[in-house]
């Protein structure tokens, strides 16, 4: 039953995530901020790596980018990454998974 919750879930959440329209040029600049400096806590400088994986294009390509939003929205069970969900909408945790697919957060 579990199982089929989660999957409910999923389903719905890649629904939300798809449906929602870029973030304004105010809301984009925060999330900037946000991942250099938060993510880049753990993610390291230049987001090559650190104490969480490198979160370079060449390292993201092959994961779902559904995946890579709810890996930001509900963090990692067993792992140091924490969810972010209280603070980015799922359009928001999208719109990272593009930017940081296209090199967009990298000097």
């Amino acid at each position: 039953m579990k199982q089929v919750i989660g999957i409910a879930a999923s389903i719905l959440l890649a629904q939300l995530v798809q449906a929602a329209p870029e973030p304004d040029a105010a809301r984009q600049a925060e999330l900037r901020h946000l991942v250099v400096q938060d993510c880049g806590a753990c993610h390291g400088a230049g987001l090559k790596g650190g104490l969480g994986p490198s979160l370079l294009p060449g390292r993201l390509a092959p994961f779902p980018d559904d995946f890579l939003a709810e890996t930001i929205l509900e963090g990692r069970s067993g792992t140091a990454m924490p969810p972010w969900k209280r603070f980015l909408a799922p359009g928001e945790a999208r719109w990272i998974v593009r930017r940081l697919k296209e090199g967009g957060f990298t000097p």
